[in-house]
């Protein structure tokens, strides 16, 4: 059985929720935390996802990859790209497709991978964790993605699921996840009639996005919606670290930036005095030998952090704005204010939310870190065929303008706007064109000011196939049926051609006059006549070329993603064969000294002694990078005479709790027979007394 499960896919770490036991799960990973690192790194034997690629990153920064969602489906030459380029240490290229790609070196070689396989491979490593967790199939995924996602990005999160083996059962919007989590959780809170309108704030590692919606029970609707794509945690560790960077110029004579390594662990040390900040006034900022062997140390207090900050913050209320005008509402008629995300914990970023809203209270109801991830594992329940959960609906805000175009043939018009900005999705609409022959249709964003800068109009196109006009007609009727998805991608879902018939249509009888009595008791025959009427002839067949992957393509990364997976167990379970036998070699030499020490002759101790010393050089010398099966072969060998002298010891210890077990039954023999017999002479006595 598949469990479903959802995906925060941070852009600094990443939360697992899973629909489980009656309700949400957490799923923590392989040392118990609640989040992941959101990052790859590569060695000279396999990768490092996660956990593990954090603890190595400062001594792998070329070979680590993280920021992830950033480039996902972006487009090297695109103005973003110029600016994320600083947040990466591992170096960024153009693939053969126009997008971002990363060259790192791995297996002792230097290898290329896409953004897209590099979010499969982090996808691959979270399926892990939650199989592991639940002992659970992990099969269904709701995964989240920035509300400014383009289809192209969109498709690209899609594909990177199914490299991982993973199904995508919706792609949804960040902020829309964690309001359905809100529309759900906290249901008996909310109205059935008049819905109540609810801010969303969520400000993460590297974004800041805002959503307004209306809530009631049962039902949400996200009215409008709004970003700062350069708005988050990692913008103030930037200003704060740029800061210190700046004073240790002047102090220490050395420039972080110009050591990656260096400037990284101030980075690291900035961010953490963030944290500091956020709950104390003052925090000191040290860092031992952080470049050319000099050790700095320094201060920051609360108002010199918003001092260096107030850029940003003079940023914030533009999207707020933005949102309430899409929805068409004032500050005054926003019934709450829910804020989620990290850096919410910013004492002068909350202070500056509350002003725009008119000193209104901000509600922190729900975790600001686990929402989103809470959201999507509900969202990813209500698909799965095995689970039943309560009835919620939702729909989306649609922030592009989407017009499907086609070459005019017995039309006026060559196009029509069919998904404008503003319209909720999922959203059917069904249009018909009159054609001769078979035909393209091609969808476009058609409002440049809408999308972000460089991105490309073309959304997808489609060829159908199969129109044939009827006999001594020149033209036939197309119905098409236009989709803009749950997951925000648009199709055409359908596509038939209809033709005039003659059809039989039942006349419906005038009611009788009340009162007047039916000569004839027998029915009438029901009476029929013939209309002309569109019908059904024949399906169109429908090639789509989108933004997604080819399925040749996709499945070459597939197949390279599973053999690095099985790549990496192999690595993986070499390691703990040769720990097994190291930690075997000291244990055994540990044990003849004590608990084996009466169970071995002196020439067994003496031959046993030799051969864990010659392992022990071994393992250390030639045996550091051996093979999985020379592991196990020298645990085998010492095991044969380490067992022996184990098994006479364990025998010995299972004679010593048998003489134990029969002693103890041999006392509780006694002790019944005792009170057995002192119940006989208290029952003669009484027979005595009576007599």
């Amino acid at each position: 059985m598949s469990t479903p499960f959802g995906v925060d896919l941070g852009n600094d770490n990443t939360v697992i929720a899973c629909a489980r036991n009656r309700g949400i799960d957490i799923i923590v990973n392989e040392v118990s935390n609640r989040s992941t690192p959101t990052l790859v790194g590569f060695g000279m034997k396999a990768r490092a996802i996660g956990e593990s690629g954090k603890n190595q990153q400062t001594s792998n920064l070329k070979n680590t990859v993280h920021n992830l969602k950033r480039v996902l489906g972006l487009d090297y030459k695109d103005p973003d790209f110029a600016i994320e380029q600083k947040y990466f240490s591992a170096p960024l290229l153009e693939n053969k497709d126009g997008g971002v790609s990363t060259k790192v070196r791995f297996l002792g070689e230097q290898q290329e991978f896409t953004a897209t396989q590099l979010t499969a491979m982090y996808l691959n490593k979270i399926k892990d964790i939650t199989a592991k967790e639940t002992k659970l199939n992990i099969a269904d995924i709701c995964l989240s993605v920035p509300v400014w996602y383009t289809e192209k990005q969109r498709r690209a999160a899609s594909d990177a699921c199914k490299i991982a083996g993973l199904n995508p059962v919706r792609i949804v919007n960040e902020v829309t996840a964690a309001a359905v989590g809100y529309g759900v959780f906290k249901a008996n809170d909310l109205p059935e009639d008049e819905p109540k309108k609810v801010v969303f704030l969520d400000i993460g590692h590297s974004s800041l996005q805002v959503s307004v919606a209306a809530v009631k029970r049962g039902e949400l609707k996200i009215l409008g919606s709004a970003y700062d794509k350069h708005f988050g945690g990692r913008d103030f560790d930037y200003a704060i670290a740029n800061h210190f960077a700046d004073e240790f110029v002047g102090k220490y004579k050395i420039d972080v930036r110009e050591n990656p390594k260096a400037f990284y662990r101030v980075l690291t040390a900035a961010e953490k005095l963030k944290k500091v900040l956020s709950a104390n006034t003052q925090a000191p900022f040290n860092i031992e030998s952080v470049m050319n062997d000099v050790d700095v140390s320094s201060s920051m207090n609360r108002d010199e952090l918003e001092e260096y900050v107030q850029p940003l913050l003079n940023r914030v209320h533009i999207p707020i704005e933005q949102a309430l005008k899409d929805a068409g509402l004032s500050v005054e008629d926003v019934d709450s204010i829910e804020v989620i995300g990290g850096c919410t914990r910013v004492p002068s970023l909350k202070a500056k939310v509350q002003e725009i809203f008119g000193g209104k209270q901000l509600s922190f109801t729900l975790n600001q870190d686990e929402a989103i991830a809470r959201g999507n594992a509900f969202i990813c329940a209500m698909h799965s065929p095995t689970l039943r959960v309560r009835p919620f609906k939702f729909e989306d805000f649609n922030p592009y303008t989407v017009s499907y175009f086609w070459d005019k043939q017995e039309e006026d018009e060559d196009h029509l706007e069919v998904f404008p900005r503003g319209g909720l999705f999922p959203s059917t609409k069904i249009i018909t064109l009159f054609r001769k022959g078979d035909f393209t249709v091609e969808a476009r964003y058609t409002k440049k000011e809408e999308v972000p800068a460089g991105t490309q109009p073309v959304v997808a196109k489609w060829e159908l196939k199969g129109v044939v006009p009827s006999e001594g007609e020149t033209s036939i009727a197309c119905k098409l049926k236009l989709r803009n998805d749950p997951s925000g991608f648009y199709t055409i879902e359908s596509a038939h051609t209809v033709e005039e018939q003659l059809v039989k249509e039942l006349i419906e009888e005038e009611p009788k006059e009340e009162g007047k009595e039916d000569e004839e008791e027998e029915e009438s025959e029901p009476k029929y006549r013939e209309v002309k009427k569109l019908v059904k002839k024949n399906d169109l067949e429908i090639i789509c070329t989108s933004a997604a992957l080819p399925a040749e393509e996709r499945e070459a990364f597939t197949e390279k993603e599973n053999s690095l997976t099985m790549s990496d167990k192999l690595v993986a379970d070499t390691e703990d064969r040769k720990n097994a036998l190291e930690e075997y070699i000291y244990e055994l030499r540990g044990k003849l000294d004590d608990q084996y020490k009466d169970f071995a002759s002196d020439d067994e101790k003496s031959r046993l002694t030799e051969k864990l010393a010659k392992a022990e050089d071994w393992l250390y010398d030639d045996g550091y990078d051996a093979s999985k099966a020379k592991y196990i072969a020298r645990y085998e060998e010492l095991a044969m005479i380490g067992n022996i002298i184990r098994g006479r010891y364990l025998a010995k210890e299972e004679e010593k709790k048998q003489a134990l077990r029969q002693k103890q039954e041999s006392r509780a023999a006694d002790a019944m027979a005792e009170k057995l017999a002192a119940a006989r002479q208290a029952s003669k006595e009484d027979v005595e007394m009576k007599n």
